[in-house]
């Protein structure tokens, strides 16, 4: 059995990507801070379609709830070898930065940067002794171009994004790939009170794009097929940016 964790992987875009790497054979470790019925709906249907899974609560952006949830999880499944991790988990509280208040951006970066931190390092020096682990940071058109009132958001999405680069040059030898994925207008919640007929037009291929297109290149730099790409971002952002 091979063994996945994904951040944030009860909703949106987390979820996809969670159905989908079950579809691909992973036993999936669905991560939620506190939306139970939505992780719940999630597992029950990865099971539906015959995989497998289990829900793992905890705030990512807590390194002492991190160390103890997940930590702990890996104490007690000493034979099960996280092989994939997609760190997913993020919000967003918009705002022009002259109007920002001070925990509005401390929260995002805690829960979208500090995050990437605590969970990799937990599980990165398994991967290195195994010489086997994929990573993959999901990142935001914002990081790489911003975008107004997005202050706080574009810079965690650009700190990880340059950390995603940094981390692929340090661990190569180790046969661990790290890469992100950059999604653009992707219909979730995160999306919705966007007008997308106005939206759209500022994408080429005049549409928003689906949880599954996102959670599709996830599967693919998870899989040998990646083998040789890291250090990668990839957008899926219907041709706004790259």
């Amino acid at each position: 059995m091979k063994f996945a964790l994904v951040t944030g992987g009860s909703r949106g875009i987390g979820r996809g990507i969670s159905i989908k790497l079950a579809q691909d054979g992973y036993f999936v470790l669905i991560n939620y801070r506190s939306n139970q019925p939505e992780a719940e709906n999630t597992l029950a249907e990865i099971r539906a379609n015959g995989g497998d899974g289990e829900l793992l609560k905890f705030d990512v952006s807590n390194v002492d709830d991190v160390n103890a949830v997940l930590g702990g999880w890996m104490s007690q499944n000493t034979d099960k070898h996280l092989e994939v991790l997609v760190n997913n988990a993020g919000i967003t509280k918009d705002n022009l930065m002259v109007f920002m208040p001070v925990e509005d951006w401390t929260s995002v970066i805690s829960t979208n940067l500090n995050s990437f931190f605590f969970v990799t390092k937990l599980l990165l020096q398994n991967m290195l002794l195994k010489k086997n682990g994929r990573i993959v940071n999901i990142v935001s058109l914002s990081g790489q171009k911003g975008q107004p009132g997005q202050v706080n958001y574009a810079a965690s999405k650009g700190a990880i994004i340059a950390a995603t680069k940094t981390l692929a040059m340090e661990i190569g030898k180790k046969k661990v790939t790290v890469n992100a994925v950059a999604p653009g207008f992707i219909k979730t919640e995160m999306t919705e009170h966007l007008n997308e007929d106005e939206m759209k037009r500022l994408v080429p291929l005049n549409r928003f794009g689906t949880v599954q297109e996102v959670a599709e290149v996830v599967s693919f730099l998870a899989s040998s097929k990646a083998s040789y790409i890291t250090g990668e971002v990839i957008s899926v952002n219907g041709g706004m940016y790259s």
